[in-house]
């Protein structure tokens, strides 16, 4: 075997271990929303790499899935709201189908 063709394999072998690892180093989206016991509700978000989530959109919805809050993230990463009457969720949307929905019922003092 040529010394060209065992360096190619080893390239090759060497991108598809870097290719199913990259994934790993991925950040993921987290948020948290709690109920402060004065008729409001702050969420907090963030990432798992540890970077922030100031200006990512953040959703309140009805259980009709109509929107009653469109907002963004603080430069702080939280947000509060007033709690809405009646059954709702909070949708934290990190973008790239990363979207974390909290059901208004989990969320708790």
């Amino acid at each position: 075997m040529s010394r060209f063709i065992y360096m190619k394999q080893i390239v090759i072998v060497f991108l598809i271990a870097l290719g199913s690892i990259a994934p790993s180093f991925a950040h993921n989206p987290i948020c948290e929303c709690f109920d402060n016991a004065d008729g409001t509700i702050t969420c907090e978000g963030g990432f798992s790499d540890g970077s922030t989530a100031a200006g990512i959109p953040l959703r309140v919805r009805d259980s009709n899935g109509r929107i009653l809050i469109d907002a963004m993230m603080s430069e702080r990463s939280e947000y509060t709201f007033d709690k809405p009457a009646g059954r709702f969720r909070v949708e934290f949307d990190a973008g790239d189908g990363h979207v974390i929905r909290i059901d208004g019922r989990d969320i708790e003092e």
